[in-house]
């Protein structure tokens, strides 16, 4: 079974933009879930465990960037050089694809207007496709993850992976998800989980890339992970871009 680690970038609001970083970015990671429950886990494990001493420490990039929440030892700078290092060699030796949905709500308010989606609902319509386009068709071939959020969030994310369910996509007919896709599953942050920290990792370099903002290593190693067709292209099969 192939799983979706889900995380996003942004606020999915179209009242509020703000102009530092008007994108919401939705994405994340496609991997086997016995291979993400057992090597990546250990993977993930043995890295925190060499420079951390512990494998409860769960990677957040607002945490990592900000030396908080147990990345203290990261305003050493010989540490944090090492950090990275490592932490870059781990994001490069790890099998997964990433997937993400990129909107540019400035540019998509002012094309659409009132007609315009809700940027979250339109990034998982993208996402939903391609994680069923990469099962194939197979019966229960694929489960969603995203990490909980608040009430409010995880409410309307309930509600919009059930539009999905009873509507289907442009591309998709809804009894296709459905059989395919196994389920959408809301997980805590305390549980640890590799794939949601993964995802994590992924969405910021994106969002930073997309805005032209310098890219870091970080972002090459993404670059090569992205989901692409035969002969691999990325836009459109790992990377969507709106508006178009």
């Amino acid at each position: 079974m192939k799983i979706l680690f889900l995380d996003e970038s942004g606020d999915h609001n179209l009242s509020v933009i703000d102009l530092d970083y008007p994108l919401f970015v939705l994405g994340g990671v496609i991997t086997d879930k016995e291979y993400s429950e057992r090597e990546m886990t250990f993977r993930m494990d043995a890295f925190k465990r060499s420079l951390f001493g512990r494998t409860d420490i769960i990677l957040h990039t607002a945490d990592i960037a900000r030396n908080r929440n147990g990345f203290e030892s990261l305003k050493d700078s010989a540490f944090r050089e090492r950090f990275f290092f490592e932490l870059n060699a781990l994001m490069r030796e790890l099998e997964y694809k990433v997937v993400a949905c990129v909107i540019r709500k400035d540019e998509y308010l002012t094309r659409y207007g009132v007609a315009a989606l809700d940027p979250y609902l339109l990034s998982l319509d993208v996402l939903v496709e391609r994680l069923c386009f990469d099962i194939g068709d197979i019966t229960s071939g694929g489960m969603i993850v995203a990490e909980k959020r608040d009430a409010i969030l995880d409410r309307q994310l309930g509600i919009a992976w059930l539009i999905l369910r009873i509507q289907g996509t442009r591309y998709l007919r809804a009894a296709d998800i459905d059989r395919r896709i196994l389920g959408l599953s809301l997980r805590l942050k305390c549980e640890n989980l590799v794939g949601l920290q993964l995802a994590g990792l992924v969405i910021s370099p994106i969002g930073r890339h997309i805005l032209g903002k310098s890219d870091q290593k970080d972002y090459a190693i993404v670059e090569s992970k992205f989901r692409r067709n035969r002969k691999g292209k990325i836009e459109g099969y790992g990377l969507v871009i709106l508006p178009k």
